[in-house]
């Protein structure tokens, strides 16, 4: 296999299904963070409150993924991805036909973390096709459903100003979450490669080891840099700039295509050269927008600054996911899911942060500054490991080495 293209090696089918079932759920899951500006409407909220519910489904998805990274391990990722659009349906319906109160969406967005939480089963879903060499652009591609987001903060607001109701777009989404599901039950398939069963005690082995909690360190920035800010950003651009739901969704969307579009490229750069060289890059590249934007320039200049931003938080996930697999490739399923809690728990912050702080000071440039200052942090912290890293498990710079997986199976 090892003299194989990246197309010759792996089964495009189930990569492209989990592609689709990743950026569908990511569009779902997302959809209360450019909604919140025309929820408003019928339930008036401060900075606070406005914060809180576009985090609660980030919330949700950051905890229902270690379930679903346990159940892709025990019963396998399309198992699993099926049964996550079934129950990603019933906040559907809930938010389309049965919201009365504020206190009902609160659980409406909880329960839309069962579409975050496909992150733990489209990954391992393609990842187990792929070998070490080009687990990085596997994974880029089919992280690339994060994409979804773009549908969400494009459409959305939209579909709710034509009928006058942002109820119509929980149940439009509806549609195209079925006719995924039909295409991936059709054309997903499980790697031959699929490992045994892990036991639950097998998460308290994995969060044992130091290199699980620096991952999820490093991806509750990039990931939850990405998440955060597309759920938060038309509430920014609204509120600071004074933009329409529409006009500020807009902007959204135009941050929100770097972010997806590049985590591929991050990927199969970092195959390339190195997922620590590119990642000592991103956040470093991250920290510098974040901190321009904290002076809170005009508005095509803060678009222009975000975009950037956003393109390395999108390419720094496909960078980490292109380190993760090297170190724990036999336990793809449940680290996957570890990682992804930790990156949801980062964007579950984020927005607190950036409306918390807003509601106190009045400004945005606090938060800002803050997101800028652990974007640095990072940085520092990949220089400090990755003499270690080099001496056990990754290659020069971050590529893959072929040779070490019975040993890292033996230290596990």
């Amino acid at each position: 296999m090892g003299n194989k293209t990246f197309w010759q090696s792996g089964h495009k089918p189930s990569l492209f299904s989990a592609f689709l079932y990743f950026d569908i759920s990511f569009m779902i899951w997302i959809l209360i963070g450019p909604l919140a500006v025309v929820i408003m409407a019928d339930y008036p909220m401060d900075a606070a409150q406005k914060a809180n519910l576009v985090a609660l489904p980030i919330l949700g998805g950051s905890i229902l993924r270690l379930v679903l990274g346990f159940l892709t391990d025990y019963i396998g990722p399309k198992r699993t991805g099926q049964i996550g659009m079934l129950v990603t349906m019933i906040p559907l319906i809930w938010g389309w036909q049965f919201v009365n109160s504020l206190a009902e969406l609160h659980i409406v967005a909880i329960l839309l973390g069962v579409a975050g939480a496909s992150f733990a089963a489209a990954l391992p879903l393609a990842s187990r096709w792929y070998p070490p060499q080009y687990q990085g652009l596997a994974m880029g591609i089919a992280g690339a459903g994060n994409s979804g987001t773009v549908l969400t903060t494009l459409f959305a607001n939209r579909i709710a100003q034509h009928f006058g109701s942002w109820e119509v777009v929980f149940g439009l989404a509806l549609i195209p979450i079925t006719l995924v599901f039909i295409i991936f039950t059709i054309f997903a398939k499980e790697s031959p490669n699929q490992p045994a069963p892990k036991k639950l005690g097998h998460y308290g082995r994995i969060l044992k080891q130091k290199d699980a909690w620096l991952f999820c360190g490093l991806y509750s920035v990039t990931f939850g840099g990405f998440v955060g800010l597309s759920n938060y950003l038309t509430i920014f651009f609204n509120t600071q700039y004074g933009l329409s739901a529409v006009q500020a969704a807009d902007f959204t969307t135009i941050c929100v295509v770097a972010g997806s579009l590049f985590r591929p490229l991050g990927g199969y750069l970092s195959d390339k050269i190195g997922g620590i060289r590119m990642l000592m890059l991103l956040y470093g590249g991250a920290g510098i927008m974040l901190a321009t934007i904290s002076s809170i320039p005009p508005l095509y200049t803060v678009a222009v600054l975000l975009f950037f931003g956003m393109m390395c938080l999108g390419a720094g996930n496909g960078s980490v996911f292109q380190l993760v697999p090297q170190r724990f490739g036999e336990d793809i399923g449940i680290v996957t899911g570890i990682v992804g809690a930790a990156g949801g728990i980062g964007g579950y912050l984020l927005p607190l942060i950036l409306g918390g702080l807003y509601q106190s000071t009045g400004s945005y440039a606090p938060g800002f500054l803050i997101l800028s200052g652990i974007a640095l942090c990072c940085v520092i912290l990949i220089a400090v490991v990755q003499g270690q890293w080099k001496k056990t498990w990754v290659g020069q710079g971050g590529k893959a080495r072929l040779d070490i997986r019975e040993s890292l199976q033996a230290d596990a």
